[in-house]
């Protein structure tokens, strides 16, 4: 653990968050290989041209001055400089994406996983704290539950993931001044499936705003926010990894979440620790069988 200092996080800027985001995607892209599925020249061809006669339809429909196809060009160019394209498609579109790489599970629901994922996040045993600074700002929250298969056998060796944003809504290795996991980690279940996390309940916050994204909300006249949120990535031998977040109710943007991310089965239902020190929740993954 170390120190809180402030100064450096609070001057975290679009263009640099989204520059980490892009090399992150580039660098997972670069070891994933063909993991990742490889699209054919046929799907290629069929999904770029529905996509190119789809903008032309626009145009022509609603009669798009050169000023108004001008601005937009201006603007997908900014989108590039500011490295904000993992930030851009992971708010407006990969909803959409997950529901449709979803719809076939039987388990727990899932959710976009958004630009702000890391993977080789600390180790941590059954019941371990995440790491963190000292006097981290934020409620204690005891997050427990079990991973088990959709015929409710426990899954021994699952791994659950966890990050999430600080009390300032930034992210470690995406904002300046934070140590390079903090709140991040990775636990692994007990024989039975279980798993206990010492962590911070987080609090809702906007997605940058000082960027080319910053800039499309502003002319829309739309907000940034999204809802507090805890990140997860749940697997386990010869079952399909999940990931998800998860909500905690009574937050006004849970029906308005920027990202369209928040699903009814997604949301918590924290209770106070018995102990007197922050919330406990009991949350189960569900997970399907690899297909």
């Amino acid at each position: 653990m170390t120190d809180i200092s402030f100064d450096a996080e609070v001057t975290a800027k679009a263009a640099e968050s989204g520059a980490n985001a892009s090399a992150r995607f580039r660098e997972r892209m670069a070891s994933a290989g063909t993991r990742e599925g490889v699209v054919d020249t046929a799907r290629v061809d069929y999904l770029a041209s529905k996509v190119i006669k789809g903008l032309n339809d626009i145009i022509l429909e609603d009669k798009v001055s050169y000023a108004e196809y001008n601005a937009l060009k201006a603007w997908l160019i900014k989108v590039g400089e500011d490295g904000e394209w993992p930030l851009f498609l992971d708010v407006w579109l990969e909803h959409s994406v997950e529901e449709v790489a979803s719809e076939h599970r039987e388990g727990s629901k899932g959710t976009i996983e958004g630009p702000y994922y890391l993977d080789g996040s600390p180790e941590l045993e059954w019941n371990g704290t995440i790491p963190m600074r000292d006097d981290e700002p934020g409620t204690p929250l005891v997050f427990a539950g079990q991973v088990r298969a959709v015929d409710g056998t426990p899954l021994t060796g699952a791994k659950v993931e966890l990050w999430h944003a600080d009390d300032l809504g930034f992210y470690s290795q995406f904002a300046p001044g934070l140590p390079e996991w903090n709140l991040r980690g990775t636990w692994t279940v007990n024989e039975d499936g279980r798993f206990e996390i010492h962590t911070l309940r987080p609090a809702p916050y906007q997605i940058p705003t000082d960027g080319a994204c910053g800039q499309l909300i502003a002319a829309a006249g739309w907000h940034a926010w999204r809802p507090a949120h805890l990140h997860f990535k749940v697997s386990a031998p010869g079952h399909e990894l999940i990931t998800t977040q998860l909500y905690f109710p009574g937050d006004p943007h849970n029906d308005d979440d920027i990202a369209s991310a928040v699903k009814p089965e997604l949301m918590l239902d924290p209770r106070e620790n018995p102990n007197g020190e922050g919330v406990v929740v009991d949350y189960d993954f569900v997970l399907d069988p690899e297909r």
